[in-house]
């Protein structure tokens, strides 16, 4: 499978190792240019490009950056992917931490359907929460007792059945998290976020939560 990933930090770097273990093709990118990636890209197999190019052609396609960023990506950048190929964002919203306040998700937006709005197609919300470190070592074979879940949220359809394929290929187990309106039972502040769970408490992880912003994770706090 082809793969085109859009930030080459502690997910998005990870991911593109993970994915080239795997066998599939990888090309990553970050904001700057290819030559800044040489390392990962000899360590790894992977090709760098520009972001603006990373999708091009895409089974796959992984945007992993700061939230801040995302006004910044360049237009249509996903565009170029195959026809129905999905696009995953695995970003969280750090306001106190690094982004500052964004006024459309303070006012209510999910994280997600903001970005979606932003890059101009449906997303899939998965890896956010997930330490990167577990990512690249804490897989398991699917079966494996107490294997770590990732919750996803999106729309139902091919575009979910090969997401989470790609999840249970990397060894977690992938939990359905409802469409994209929901989201936010998966973001910062929530009780499965940070959290290894397995799937039958990340569900009932999901369940719990709830959509008031918790104030370590708002821009707007007394």
């Amino acid at each position: 499978m082809k793969i085109g990933i859009i930030g080459a930090g502690l997910i998005g770097g990870t991911l593109a190792r993970r994915f080239r273990e795997l066998g599939h093709e990888v090309t990553v990118s970050n904001s700057r240019s290819p030559e800044t990636l040489a390392d990962l890209a000899a360590e790894t197999g992977a090709t760098a490009a520009w972001a603006k190019d990373a999708a091009a052609d895409a089974d796959l396609v992984v945007v992993s950056i700061p939230q801040k960023n995302v006004p910044d990506l360049a237009a249509g950048i996903v565009d170029a992917r195959k026809p129905g190929a999905p696009v995953i964002e695995t970003n969280n919203y750090y306001p106190q931490q690094r982004d500052g306040e964004i006024t459309a998700i303070e006012d209510g937006q999910v994280e997600s359907a903001w970005v979606a709005e932003l890059i101009g197609a449906p997303v899939y919300k998965v890896f956010n929460g997930i330490w990167w470190k577990h990512l690249l070592e804490s897989g398991k074979p699917s079966g494996t007792p107490d294997r770590i879940a990732l919750p996803i949220a999106g729309e139902d359809g091919p575009g979910r059945e090969l997401v989470h394929d790609i999840a249970d290929q990397l060894g977690f187990d992938p939990v359905d998290a409802g469409p994209i309106s929901e989201s936010w039972r998966q973001q910062p502040g929530t009780p499965v976020y940070g959290k290894d769970l397995d799937a039958e408490n990340t569900r009932t992880a999901l369940a719990e939560a709830s959509p008031e912003r918790t104030a370590e994770w708002s821009a707007r706090t007394a």
